[in-house]
């Protein structure tokens, strides 16, 4: 099976133990639809590919944490879309649960999202209970305070923020929880991995930057909000040049940090296969033009 269905299929798993006759129908239709069809799927993908490096013992708790990883984030996407933070019309290419639903709803979705995580990691781990508690305080580390993805969020709210205390948290912490979480699901130290997750959750962030300057809306969502919300950016600090360098720096650093396995070589293709969907050689050269289009137009 490919990682992907695997993935897949995993997800479906929780969705049809909660849809049952006493379910809200509307409810569970607004959850369906912030998971499905989804994005690329990174951070569970990333969790998978370490839990498999890592022998993946336990191959149906690799699976729970995987699939409670992407919950969390489906979740924070909901609420992140909300008028109350972005109030975007679009993500990953359809109309926003808050658009679709109304917001009272998108509210309890990503809510309900946030309990299936837990439920779901709470279902496999009963097999497995001397694991469960470090994936439990792995994922409360990734999405609450003072260093999770809520944390994050909640940095835009305060009047001053240092940029990559906001990056670390909204963005590289999840991805720091997929790397770690997929050694501890497979019963292995997850320090090693550590650095992984670090360097492709900085990137990841990095890229999306880049792309919200240069309006390349391949996420399906509205570009330009960084600078309309007064966000801190990479692309804004550095410049879009300086932003590509980082980037560049942040994804060899992440080839790099691979511990010696089994399928090391497997995991850099994979971060190399990341790295050119986040920020394609074509926008790069794109970016390269026209900076020196600019110089030239400057010393003329």
């Amino acid at each position: 099976m490919s990682m992907t269905a695997r993935i897949e299929q995993a997800l479906a798993q929780p969705f049809s133990r909660a849809s049952t006759a006493s379910a809200p129908p509307r409810l569970m239709s607004a959850m369906l639809h912030a998971v499905f069809p989804g994005g690329a799927r990174i951070r569970p993908q990333l969790c998978l590919a370490v839990a498999r490096a890592c022998t993946d013992d336990a191959p149906a708790l690799s699976d729970a944490a995987a699939v409670a990883i992407e919950l969390m984030h489906c979740a924070s996407l909901v609420h992140d879309d909300m008028p109350c933070f972005d109030d975007a019309d679009t993500r990953r290419g359809q109309v926003t649960v808050h658009k679709l639903y109304g917001e009272p709803l998108a509210l309890l979705t990503g809510d309900a999202l946030i309990v299936m995580a837990y439920q779901t990691l709470a279902h496999a781990g009963a097999s497995h209970p001397q694991r469960l508690a470090a994936l439990l305080m792995t994922l409360c580390e990734g999405t609450g305070a003072p260093n999770g993805i809520v944390a994050g969020q909640a940095w835009e709210c305060e009047p001053r923020v240092q940029l990559g205390q906001y990056q670390r948290a909204k963005t590289g912490a999840l991805f720091v929880t997929a790397t770690c979480a997929g050694a501890l699901a497979a019963g292995a130290d997850p320090a090693p991995w550590r650095a992984l997750g670090e360097c492709l959750g900085e990137a990841y962030q990095v890229a999306d930057d880049i792309r919200d300057v240069m309006g390349a809306d391949q996420l399906g969502k509205p570009t330009g909000q960084d600078a309309q919300h007064g966000r801190p950016s990479t692309a804004a600090d550095l410049g879009l040049v300086g932003a590509v360098e980082h980037f560049r720096q942040l994804m060899a650093s992440a080839i790099a940090s691979v511990p010696a396995c089994p399928s090391q070589a497997a995991l850099r293709q994979l971060v190399h296969a990341e790295s050119e969907r986040l920020l394609p050689q074509s926008a790069s050269e794109q970016i390269d033009r026209h900076q020196a289009a600019l110089r030239q137009k400057v010393s003329a």
